[in-house]
Parts: structure tokens; C-alpha cells; sequence
């Protein structure tokens, strides 16, 4: 069984001019990229096997993250099946000088771990030892239950 709290990755990346569209804002493919790499490395970190995207829930842009400020990538695995494994993911911008950040994107991701013939191959359960990692795992289910509901 593997720990929540053990796959929760942050992970930064400067928004230089060719990461930005024409308005001089990080382009929501690159934000979309950012998000998917670092949602494998939770997945990843938690099946201890190859995974890869199955699928991207309503990747929702709140705000644009202009050229110049990091993207701040949050990610860790909330929910676990047989093969696949759910991933809730959030985008901040930062202000590199003061640390202040903004949200920006937030999306559910699912990955499958697969074996090395490229065939899915099971992951471990998942558990919630601490407070924290129930809170994770809470806020996790009501934004997908939130965001499920605004796609009816």
C-alpha cells in the first residue's frame, strides 16, 4: 500500500517567451503538457511502474500565467482501480520575486500503469495514514464531483 502524501510532486517551470501565445501568456498547450508530465511522475511514483495518460477531465484555465512568472504544478494521486490510477492536478502561477501565487488550471487526470510489453499491470492500494493526506484525497473527490457537474 502506498501513502497519498507519497505521491504528492510540485514541480516549476519559468514561463519564457516561447512558452507564450500572442497576448504574452503561457500557452494552454504548454500548460497542458507541464500538467501531464508531472501528473505521470504522481502516477508513476505511486504504481512504481510506466504510466500513461488515459485520459484529461476538464482541464478548466481560471487565469492566464504571463510570460516571466513560474508555473507552479501540483499534482498526487487521490483515487486507485486495478490498473489505473486518478490524479488531481492544480496550476498556480508565482511570482518569482515574492513567492505569491494565483490558481490557474485545475484538472483530474487518469493514467494506466503498464508493464514493459506495454500491457496495463496492476498498482497497489492506496491509503490515507494523516490528516493531510485525507484532506488531499477529500478536496480531490468534491472538485471532481464539482467539475462533473458543471459538464451535464
Amino acid at each position: 500500500m502506498i501513502d497519498v502524501e507519497e505521491t504528492y510532486i510540485e514541480n516549476r517551470v519559468l514561463v519564457h517567451p516561447n512558452d507564450t501565445n500572442n497576448y504574452d501568456m503561457a500557452h494552454g498547450g504548454n500548460v497542458m503538457k507541464w500538467m501531464d508530465e508531472v501528473g505521470a511522475m504522481s502516477a508513476m511514483r505511486f504504481a512504481g511502474e510506466t504510466c500513461v495518460t488515459a485520459r484529461m477531465e476538464s482541464v478548466n484555465f481560471h487565469r492566464p500565467i504571463p510570460r516571466g512568472d513560474a508555473a507552479l504544478i501540483e499534482s498526487y494521486v487521490y483515487e486507485a482501480g486495478q490498473t489505473s490510477v486518478k490524479v488531481r492536478l492544480r496550476v498556480f502561477r508565482e511570482d518569482p520575486l515574492t513567492g505569491d501565487t494565483e490558481l490557474t488550471t485545475e484538472s483530474y487526470f487518469v493514467y494506466v500503469a503498464v508493464d514493459e510489453d506495454g500491457d496495463p499491470t496492476e498498482v497497489p492500494e492506496l491509503e490515507t495514514n494523516t490528516e493531510y493526506g485525507r484532506d488531499l484525497v477529500e478536496t480531490a473527490l468534491e472538485g471532481e464531483a464539482e467539475s462533473n457537474g458543471r459538464d451535464e
